[in-house]
């Protein structure tokens, strides 16, 4: 019979909220519906119901709960039942590991092991992290599309599974003194799942508690931070605190007031924080070299595998890993930050995300979600320039009488505060605080919030087209044919053309995953049929992330994160038609690919002069559509005299983050952890 592991639970704490959809279709209002409906072989991004791994038996079972501790890795919760062999109709790959945790066989597609009476642990590599424990001889094999762990006769079996913590799972209150800051930020270790090596793979690394502001400070009694024997040694100040807390969270240090920035451990090593390019340079360094080398060291862990980077660094730095594997983390720490930076600067890998925040008590609510993604963060001194400027030479096509643009008036100004983050070695740039960043995304505490407060549900993924100028036919075009042309994901794809404001207002609060909007908008709100509609005055928003392709659509695009979506991309000034289709279709493309929003914007503004008019509002993290397999890449192809030189650029998601292995089949990839 069928049993459905995921009903009984196991991801409770950690799957995401979302909204419930009603029918939204209507036989006189939409151009057209198309609708493809495939079985899904891969899951979305966000959750649907709870993530579930299902397994058939022979025979009828009765699952009963079952201690987790007796599970070699961290698991949420666990059964047990009787069973002579468990089938899951999908391939993954099986590791075997005998009661030591030493690895006796790895199983993938077409292949198949056998192993004597004893007792295992079978790590399976599923979207959960699932695991089998057994006492008894096994078989598993991996056919075309199944996985099958047979036992010579009924036994025990007992099965555990840890779902990512991607959620807040306690709230702390702070004030906005900075002694009290810095207590507060102590407690993001608490989330670690562990504190050896393998925290480098991000399902073993959970999400902060959340911070707010409040009269005292105020932590849970639920909160442990661990005891690792780090500490980090800070200024009283709130720069110094945000720019710790990414490597505070990291390696579950303490944290104390102190004149000068230092990394200290119970073994007496000190490593000075200041360096000389300065305090926030250093904190980054170091974060990047521990994380990088705990990369290097787990493969003596329970995934040994020939990672490249360690050939690479081994001749050059005096390191047993396989003895250090199994040391104390200050030990670790000590032999990691002996080495010079400079020995491993060119095989760390490229960071995903660097956040520049205005260092105010107010900002510090983002923090827990920005240390989540083991962001760099950064604080912005001064303001930049006091708008976007159009690119030198496009200025005069914006008068020509034949130049179509996206603006909805011939005044569109509105006075606002604008900043430029100055740039990063980093895939992505995200900016907290009031102003307008230019050349990097907005974060808010809004957009988390909604993202937050979600409600799981099956279904298509939605997309909505909106085109509200006829003339601008050509990007509603290219966006029919790209969106939901993929054999492995259901879509439900709906194309909408001259609305009036009632009818746009009922798109914008119906549930939708995507809304592609073509047209006009100013700071009054978008052009439609019969007047302006503004944002804000639709009360609850349930598209969850957007492309607002029209000229200043900033504030549009910001008054829809703060009444309920989650992450969109919006532009700064006039834009061009042209370019607008440019961007559009190649942001489209990328999107449906399963690139997240920040990282297909960062690439889609390369194809346009006019790129620097775009940014990202709210949580720039968020993927429409899951990758294919692996992560979204990139690939630089340059001709050279004897052939051609690839260079890929992977960009993370927040399902397959800094540190993951994928364990692959010929046929899928799955993230391992």
């Amino acid at each position: 019979m069928p049993v459905s592991l995921g009903a009984i639970s196991f991801c409770t704490s950690c799957t995401q909220r979302r909204h419930k959809r009603p029918d939204r279709r209507s036989d006189t209002d939409e151009r057209h519906v198309r609708t493809t409906r495939r079985e899904a072989r891969n899951q979305r991004h966000r959750p649907r119901r709870a993530p579930a791994l299902p397994a058939r038996t022979p025979e009828s079972v009765s699952p009963r709960p079952v201690d987790t501790d007796s599970f070699r890795f961290p698991v949420s919760q666990a059964v047990a039942f009787e069973t002579s062999s468990l089938v899951l109709p999908t391939i993954v790959p099986v590791y075997v590991r005998d009661a030591d945790g030493e690895t006796v066989a790895e199983v993938k597609q077409f292949e198949q092991a056998s192993v004597p009476t004893e007792s295992y642990s079978l790590d399976l590599c599923t979207r959960i992290k699932t695991y089998v424990r057994v006492e008894s001889a096994a078989q598993v094999s991996v056919d075309m599309d199944q996985t099958r762990i047979e036992f010579p006769e009924p036994t025990t079996v007992a099965v555990g599974a840890r779902s990512r913590h991607d959620r807040p799972a306690a709230t702390v209150t702070t004030t906005t003194d900075p002694t009290d800051m810095l207590t507060a930020i102590e407690t993001f270790g608490s989330a670690l799942k562990t504190t050896d090596p393998e925290r480098s793979y991000p399902t073993l690394r959970g999400h902060p508690p959340a911070l707010e502001l409040g009269d005292e400070l105020d932590i849970p009694e639920s909160i442990e931070r661990p005891e690792t024997g780090v500490t980090l040694e800070l200024p009283p100040t709130l720069s110094a605190a945000f720019v710790a807390a990414p490597l505070s969270y990291y390696l579950g240090a303490s944290l104390e007031p102190a004149p000068t920035p230092r990394l200290t451990t119970d073994d007496g090593f000190e490593y000075s924080l200041s360096g000389p390019d300065g305090y926030e340079r250093a904190v980054e360094r170091t974060l990047k070299q521990l994380f990088f080398l705990d990369c290097v060291t787990r493969t003596e862990g329970y995934y040994e595998l020939d990672l490249h980077e360690r050939g690479e660094i081994e001749p050059l730095v005096d390191i047993d890993f396989a003895a250090l594997y199994d040391r104390p983390l200050t030990e670790q720490v000590e032999a990691y930050l002996d080495i010079p930076y400079e020995l491993v600067a060119d095989h760390v890998p490229e960071w995903r995300l660097t956040t520049h925040i205005d260092p105010t008590a107010e900002n510090a609510e983002q923090l827990p979600f920005v240390v989540d993604d083991l962001a760099i963060v950064r604080t912005q001194q001064g303001t930049g320039p006091s708008e976007p400027t159009v690119p030198a030479g496009l200025e005069a096509e914006f008068t020509r009488d034949d130049v179509i643009t996206r603006s909805a008036s011939a005044d569109t100004s509105a006075e606002s505060e604008y900043v430029e983050p100055q740039s990063a070695d980093t895939l992505e740039q995200a900016w907290i605080g009031d102003s307008i960043p230019i050349g990097a995304s907005k974060l808010t505490t809004d957009a988390f919030r909604n993202r937050l407060d979600r409600e799981e549900t099956a279904g298509d993924i939605s997309i909505t087209v909106v085109q509200n100028d006829a003339r601008m036919e050509q990007e509603r075009q290219i966006a029919d044919e790209v969106y939901g042309n993929r054999a492995d994901l259901p879509f439900d794809v709906t194309v909408r053309e001259n609305l009036t404001t009632d009818d746009l207002a009922d798109v914008l609060a119906a549930p939708t995953d995507f809304f592609h909007y073509i047209g006009h908008t100013d700071h009054e709100g978008f052009t439609c049929e019969d007047g302006k509609l503004d944002a804000a005055s639709v009360d609850t928003v349930g598209v969850d992330t957007f492309l607002l392709n029209a000229c200043n659509s900033y504030h549009q695009g910001l008054a829809l994160i703060e009444n309920g979506a989650i992450g969109g991309i919006v532009t700064l000034n006039e834009i061009l038609n042209d370019d607008a289709v440019e961007i559009g279709s190649s942001t489209a493309r990328l999107l449906n690919s399963g690139f997240p929003l920040r990282a297909a914007l960062t690439i889609s503004r390369e194809v346009s002069p006019m790129g620097g008019q775009y940014i990202v509002v709210g949580d720039g993290g968020i993927t429409v559509t899951q990758p294919a397999s692996g992560t979204p890449n990139l690939l630089d192809i340059t001709e050279c005299d004897e052939g051609y030189e690839v260079e890929i650029v992977t960009y993370a998601t927040d399902d397959r983050g800094l540190g993951v292995y994928l364990c692959r089949s010929s046929r899928t990839g799955t993230t391992t952890s």
